[in-house]
């Protein structure tokens, strides 16, 4: 290696001392006084060693010097790159601790003494008689590599500063590497808070239905066990938390797979719960010869026998045996015109059930209606468990929600309400909220005039308690060309009129919009025949999606 061409700071350091001691020395001179020229080579001396004795402190800060000793150099990037005469012969980083030899070259205080120590008392560049006590500060070239631009050695920081303060900078730097205290892996400072709170599949979360505390990642297979979760009988359906499931399918579930009440008997037909009363009946016959051939096998089994003459075969001890075994099997008949008699009772009254429940949805229905005819135009709809559909709609799957039907009055239209939240891969109206109205039949379309003609106004309500809410609003006017607006032919329109934009998801979430799990929404009408009321607040219509 090559280092004649570095310079030597030492020898800058000893001139300066010198220039000093020659200046003293004018001195001397002309005041013709020894002491004083004494004490001022001594000053001179004692401040060219403080100087020496600051840059060699602001290098090392708190490090002890053991410490020191076992370090190499700086490995930082450097802007500009660092030049050769900085760089350490052994390491190849920058000096740290720089330290001279009697022979002129430079080295890392830690890197040099190791050298000594394990390959010799020699310079490892010219192979020099060396020893460990020669070796003495370069004060000058620490200050200086010290002075030198560094860029910052964390990922994604750009900032530049001198090498003396990198260290304070990567305390504070946003983008160093800080260790999880819940999963143990790294991430950048700027990073740390959002991991922890959204990310970490170790943070602590409930389970929804229980609230058992856990680790996020614990959690998908808690779901699979919770006792309290809702799950759905595979086989009716019916939706019941797990720990009743097992009662629901040994008891009620009308559709469960349930062996022959004869099985034990030889039956070994297997059907649905709600299919076993007609089976039973289908095949009384059957179970009775079943039953009668199990109870001949039971009897033959308790017969005693005479073990004097065994060729004789086993007799009933009792002599009213046989009569025995008839009333069993005339009970038996009795039993099966019973089960006969009670299943049609059963179908009886499964029939007026279901008629009940015709007559129960008809009044619903005629209720409904008359409800419907009070709203005059103004109808506020509640969709609740509206979490559920914001979930839905985040795991891509489609929600399209209609309202009850409402009339805009008495006599009047019948509208209702559609809302659809888009899916976040819907093109131009991604994360939005689309709003329509639909024309649907109503007991006064004969009456009125067609197509409908008005104007809209269609409202998700702020539910803040504040004096002055924040509402979101649109105002539409009716398109009578459009089919939307034309009397319908089914009970509701297909075609509606309203907002494929009408609200950002992003702007519903930031605001008070949702209470108690319950988004409202507004729609005000005003026909033909009252064209005044929307209009006196101002409102301008703005660009509506037609016939979507």
């Amino acid at each position: 290696m090559q280092v004649s061409g570095r310079s030597r700071p030492h020898r800058l350091t000893d001139n300066k001392a010198t220039m000093s001691l020659l200046n003293c020395e004018n001195s001397c001179a002309s005041s013709q006084s020894s002491s004083d020229c004494c004490a001022a080579m001594a000053n001179s001396c004692s401040a060219a060693m403080k100087d020496d004795s600051v840059s060699g402190c602001v290098s090392t800060g708190n490090l002890s010097s053991s410490f020191m000793e076992e370090i190499q150099g700086y490995d930082v990037e450097f802007d500009p790159p660092l030049e050769s005469k900085y760089e350490c012969p052994i390491c190849l980083m920058a000096l740290r601790e720089a330290v001279q030899t009697p022979c002129g070259h430079r080295f890392c205080k830690a890197c040099i003494t190791k050298s000594i120590r394990d390959a010799g008392h020699k310079c490892p560049v010219d192979n020099e008689i060396l020893l460990e006590n020669q070796l003495f500060p370069d004060n000058f070239a620490k200050r200086e590599i010290l002075s030198l631009t560094v860029k910052c050695p964390n990922k994604g920081c750009v900032q530049k500063m001198e090498l003396r303060h990198l260290e304070d900078h990567q305390v504070h730097c946003e983008f160093a590497l800080v260790i999880c205290p819940q999963c143990q892996r790294f991430f950048q400072k700027c990073q740390i808070n959002k991991h922890i709170i959204e990310d970490c599949p170790r943070r602590q979360v409930s389970c929804v239905n229980c609230a058992v505390p856990m680790p996020y990642e614990e959690k998908e297979i808690h779901d699979q066990s919770c006792p309290l979760a809702n799950i759905i009988c595979e086989y009716c359906g019916t939706i019941l938390i797990r720990e009743q499931m097992p009662n629901h399918y040994d008891l009620d579930c009308p559709t469960a797979p349930v062996p022959c009440t004869f099985s034990v008997f030889g039956c070994h037909e297997k059907m649905q719960r709600n299919h076993l009363a007609r089976h039973l009946q289908e095949n009384t016959q059957l179970h009775m010869r079943l039953l009668a051939q199990a109870v001949h096998n039971v009897n033959l089994s308790l017969r005693p026998c005479d073990a004097s003459s065994p060729s004789r075969g086993c007799r009933p001890e009792d002599p009213n045996y046989e009569e025995t075994v008839k009333q069993l099997e005339g009970r038996l008949v009795r039993q099966d015109h019973q089960i006969r008699e009670l299943t049609a009772k059963m179908e009886t009254q499964s029939m007026h059930v279901s008629e009940l429940k015709r007559t129960i949805r008809s009044l619903e229905d005629k209720v409904a209606e008359m409800e419907a005819q009070q709203c005059n135009g103004i109808y506020i709809w509640k969709i609740g468990n509206f979490g559920m559909h914001l979930k839905s709609q985040e795991e891509e799957r489609p929600v399209v929600i209609h309202s009850p039907g409402f009339y805009t009055g008495r006599p009047g239209y019948k509208l209702c309400m559609r809302l659809h939240l888009q899916l976040p891969t819907a093109q131009r109206c991604a994360n939005y909220i689309s709003l329509f109205v639909h024309t649907m039949q109503g007991e006064y379309d004969s009456h009125l005039p067609w197509p409908f003609q008005g104007t809209i106004r269609l409202t998700i309500l702020d539910q803040s308690e504040a004096v002055i809410r924040q509402n979101h609003e649109e105002v539409m006017d009716a398109k009578p060309e459009l089919l939307a607006f034309q009397r319908p032919t089914i009970p509701r329109n297909p075609k509606g009129f309203g907002y494929v934009t009408f609200m950002h998801l992003e702007a519903l979430r930031q605001g008070t919009f949702i209470k108690d799990d319950t988004l409202l929404v507004r729609c005000e009408v005003s026909t033909r025949f009252d064209m005044g009321g929307l209009r006196k607040e101002g409102f301008q219509p703005r660009s509506t999606d037609a016939g979507v």
